[in-house]
């Protein structure tokens, strides 16, 4: 049998409370690590110093070590050393806020080690903290910004059940990755934020074909529960979401075990945003929805759904 052709036949609702246990486990142990340890804010959040270097040849591994080395004899234990720039051949040193003594041992250590000359000092500056908190409050302002326009867009589109669904699993995939970062002590820094506004567009995207298969679906099944009508619909779309996240999933594992450093940086938190939200467009999305409907003590769809008819 085609992969393609596969007739799914999942409970996804009536196994909603599993769903939810899942998630709920996964986000509450995200949270006690958060509150306990924190995030393990990068300095471009926190602040520092950042230098830049053109090498004149692609960055390798052995470059870092021994740049990551230079540093850790200079007295900064805490740095990040990351490939940049055309073909990789820039490298970029982020560290704490160093003074112009320790700043210049380490510039000269570099433009020795690798017989650079001044002209090679792409640039050396200090980020203060204060724009590391521009950046978060602009991440938080982002981030609502975005809820609230896939709100108002799918209640304009669907109706307002559904676009509280899918702002409620969005703001579950952005406690998933929050999380995984709190757990595993990956450093959030500037792709970090990308990765959140990419994670938004890629669910979002994913929970509008499924819900759109459901408003199909109530005009169909005129006789059917609410609960019916979006298991239909969830595995009707099943295999098209199982096709499109391991797609993407497959390039960026293939990113984040044979790119360089800079692209891993982004490609991990893609990892953990999108897998999150191809589980939440049918996981979550989809049973609030069902809950939402039944709330309102319309359990069956008839001539009274509650909803204005909707043009495809």
């Amino acid at each position: 049998m085609r992969w393609n052709n596969i007739k799914w036949n999942i409970d996804v609702i009536g196994k909603t409370k599993v769903w939810f246990t899942i998630s709920g486990i996964i986000i509450l142990a995200g949270l006690i690590a958060l509150f306990t340890m924190g995030l393990n804010w990068g300095l471009d959040f926190t602040g520092g110093t950042v230098v830049e270097f053109n090498m004149h040849k692609p960055v390798t591994i052995a470059m870092n070590n021994e740049i990551t080395n230079i540093l850790k004899s200079n007295g900064v234990k805490d740095s990040q050393v990351k490939a940049i720039g055309p073909n990789n051949t820039h490298v970029s040193i982020t560290t704490p806020s160093l003074d112009d003594k320790t700043r210049t041992a380490v510039i000269n250590a570099i433009e020795s080690k690798y017989k650079l000359t001044v002209k090679d000092l792409v640039s050396s500056q200090n980020v203060s903290a204060s724009i590391g908190k521009e950046m978060q409050f602009g991440t938080i302002l982002a981030s609502a910004v975005a809820a609230l326009l896939i709100l108002i867009y799918i209640g304009f589109r669907f109706n307002f059940e559904m676009g509280a669904a899918a702002v409620l699993a969005l703001i579950h995939d952005i406690l998933i990755m929050i999380s995984a970062y709190a757990l595993l002590r990956i450093v959030v820094d500037t792709p970090f934020v990308a990765a959140i506004l990419t994670v938004f567009g890629y669910s979002i995207n994913d929970t509008i074909v499924i819900f759109d298969r459901i408003r199909d679906n109530i005009k169909l099944m005129r006789k059917a529960s609410y609960k019916e009508i979006a298991n239909v619909s969830v595995n009707e779309t099943m295999t098209r979401s199982i096709n499109t996240v391991m797609t993407v999933l497959l390039m960026l594992i293939l990113m984040y075990f044979f790119g360089p450093a800079s692209i891993k940086s982004f490609a991990l938190p893609l990892l953990v945003g999108i897998t999150s939200g191809a589980y939440s467009s049918i996981f979550i999305a989809s049973p609030l929805w069902v809950i939402f409907k039944d709330k309102e003590g319309k359990n069956r769809v008839g001539n009274k759904v509650g909803n204005k008819p909707q043009k495809a």
